[in-house]
C-alpha cells in the first residue's frame, strides 16, 4: 500500500495510519468518545443538536431494554433505519448490550429483507416505522421476534417532533406505517 492518493485530502492532524489494537473493541472506543467528548455536540438533525452525553445515556437506556428481552449474548439485532438519530443510539445500544449489529438496507424490498433476516438469523429488528410495510409483508417468514419501532420525529422535541411525524406520516410519499399487528413493540430509541 505505498499509493494512498486520498492522503492528501485529509486534514491536517488526521493520521494516516491508526493503531488497530489501541481498543480492544468498538464499545470500548465509543465509551471512550462518550465520557470525553460528553459536552460536546455529537450529532445534528433537523436543528437538534444531540450531545455525546445524552447519547451515551439513551443507548445505554436502550441496551438495557434490549437485554430486557431475553436475547442470548451475541444476538443477531436488525437496524433498518435511515441517517437518523436513533440509528447512531440504536446501535451503540446493540453493541453494548453484547449483540451484533445487522445492518439493513431501509429501501430493500419485502423478499430482500427476508433474504437478509433468514441469513442473518436477526431474532430482533428495530426499524423506522416508514418501512414496517416492508417488514409486514414478510415478518412471518423470519426468525424476528422482537420489533422496536420508531418514528422519524422521536427525538425532535414534542412539537417538532410531533409536526415532523405528521408530515412523514400524511404528507410524504413515504410508505405509510403499519397499522395492525400483535408483534410490535413501541419504544423510542
Amino acid at each position: 500500500m505505498t499509493d494512498r492518493p486520498w492522503l492528501a485530502a485529509y486534514p491536517q492532524g488526521v493520521p494516516a495510519d491508526i493503531d488497530p489494537s489501541q481498543y480492544q473493541s468498538l464499545v470500548q472506543l465509543m465509551e471512550e468518545a462518550f465520557t470525553k467528548y460528553a459536552n460536546r455536540t455529537a450529532y445534528t438533525f433537523m436543528g437538534k443538536d444531540t450531545t455525546f452525553a445524552r447519547a451515551d445515556a439513551q443507548s445505554r437506556q436502550m441496551a438495557a431494554y434490549l437485554q430486557s428481552l431475553g436475547l442470548a449474548r451475541g444476538a443477531r439485532v436488525a437496524l433498518m433505519m435511515p441517517n437518523i438519530p436513533q440509528y447512531p443510539v440504536a446501535m451503540a445500544a446493540v453493541l453494548r448490550a453484547g449483540y451484533v449489529v445487522v445492518n439493513v438496507n431501509p429501501l430493500y424490498t419485502p423478499r430482500e429483507l427476508e433474504h437478509q433476516l433468514k441469513d442473518s438469523g436477526a431474532q430482533a429488528i428495530i426499524i423506522l416505522e416508514n418501512f414496517a410495510t416492508t417488514l409486514q409483508a414478510c415478518l412471518a417468514r423470519t426468525p424476528i421476534k422482537h420489533i422496536v419501532l420508531c418514528a422519524m420525529g422521536d427525538r425532535l422535541g414534542f412539537l417538532k417532533g410531533t409536526i415532523v411525524n405528521y408530515a412523514v406520516r400524511n404528507v410524504s410519499s413515504c410508505p405509510a406505517p403499519c397499522a395492525s399487528t400483535t408483534r410490535w413493540t413501541r419504544a423510542r430509541a
